[in-house]
């Protein structure tokens, strides 16, 4: 690793970090959100829903930006709207007799902030560093901070909530503002002499991409967006069944939940340094977690039992941390270096959808029976599979080179 550039990297890690704390570390409050403004489970799953909506459309848009006029311009701004949706979400909670629809409004800036601040990140660092080997190890350390986020949110979210339930809206502008002060001081992107492409051929060249690759691009699409479903829905799940059912609150809330997600972390990590380059690996490795999440799913159909289900999360984390690391390989082998900034932004996309259906669609499904939510996410788990199976050909010549 260049060594002048370790503050830069530094710098941009923090980042994803405060992206990912900035909604994940909401899911052990939302119970509390609940009684605190009275509303329903559906309505506090909107707090969650309404920031990855705006997301989804807005990160493509980010990407293209971030090409014309340069990956800063549009990260430092992007973070300081994050900080304003957080500001306002947090002064509504606290100065507001019926705070619910201003929250939404502060949480749809901080959608639009996500979509230009962290997906950019990935690009940045391709800019900075030339060597190969650089980059890699680069967005080795990002990927790191984000899974690292998403260990700490529910553990730093149930803490701060233990002081007062709105105190997470309230830190996230002072996360925010730490990280533009270090992208505004300690990163210098260096200049480039290459035109940025018009909007009408970033257009053409997404079109022929989805021409020549659509198939497999699909499935990869669609598998991100189911592991992020069941994921989130499951962390929707059990924070509210520990508190109501199992009365676990507060810090302690915020460590089980955190189980699943230290499973992904550390099976994606480990999953990352061992497949290679290899895209039959790939697809295998991606079927192999599916099947795992989807076993795990149907396990907890027939039972209730807490350690069951906790035992069967645990083993979903690592099913999905397993398929993640694979699927991120696959879009970047399997799509030309020109077209692959573009490729990964609605990858990031896709996997947002997920993220925004979840809790809304758990709400409805826990108003039903405890085997139907379940069965159905194992149903989608196996849809997941099954499209891994059909669509994802390594041996197809339409794979770059």
């Amino acid at each position: 690793m260049e060594e002048k550039k370790t503050w830069d990297l530094i710098s941009i890690a923090s980042i994803p970090l405060v992206m990912t704390l900035g909604n994940s570390m909401l899911i052990p409050v939302l119970p509390t959100m609940e009684k605190e403004m009275n509303v329903s489970a559906f309505q506090v799953s909107m707090i969650i829903t309404v920031y990855s909506v705006v997301a989804i459309i807005l990160i493509p848009i980010a990407g293209f930006l971030s090409d014309q006029y340069g990956r800063k311009r549009i990260i430092i701004p992007s973070l300081l709207i994050a900080a304003v949706g957080g500001a306002v979400s947090g002064w509504a909670a606290w100065q507001l007799p019926d705070p619910y629809a201003v929250i939404l409004i502060g949480r749809f800036l901080q959608g639009v902030g996500a979509a230009g601040a962290a997906p950019i990140v990935m690009p940045l660092i391709g800019d900075i560093f030339k060597k190969e080997q650089d980059v890699s190890n680069g967005l080795g350390v990002i990927e790191t901070s984000n899974t690292f986020g998403k260990v700490l949110s529910p553990i730093l979210g149930a803490a701060l909530a233990t002081v007062i339930w709105y105190l997470p809206f309230l830190a996230f502008p002072v996360f925010c503002l730490v990280s533009v002060a270090l992208m505004t001081f300690l990163v210098k992107t260096p200049q480039t002499k290459e035109k940025p492409p018009l909007f009408k051929d970033f257009l053409t060249s997404v079109k022929k991409v989805f021409h020549n690759e659509g198939p497999w691009l699909y499935a990869i699409f669609a598998i991100g967006c189911i592991c992020m479903f069941v994921i989130f829905g499951v962390l929707f799940y059990l924070s509210t069944i520990l508190e109501q059912e199992h009365a676990i609150k507060g810090v302690k809330k915020g460590i089980v939940l955190a189980i699943p997600l230290a499973a992904l972390c550390l099976s994606s990590y480990v999953t990352g340094k061992l497949i290679g380059k290899e895209k039959s690996v790939m697809k295998w490795t991606t079927f192999a977690g599916l099947i795992l999440l989807t076993l795990c799913n149907v396990w907890v159909v027939f039972s209730k039992d807490i350690y069951v289900l906790l035992s069967a999360m645990f083993a979903s984390g690592i099913g999905i941390g397993v398929a993640l690391p694979s699927m991120d390989a696959l879009v970047t082998e399997g799509i030309a270096k020109s077209e692959r900034g573009t490729i990964s932004s609605i990858y990031s996309s896709m996997r947002f959808v997920g993220i925004a259906l979840a809790p809304p669609v758990i709400a409805i499904l826990m108003k039903g029976s405890h085997p139907v939510l379940f069965a159905v996410l194992a149903g989608v788990s196996l849809i997941g599979a099954v499209l891994t199976i059909i669509l994802i050909r390594p041996d197809k010549k339409t794979y770059a080179e």
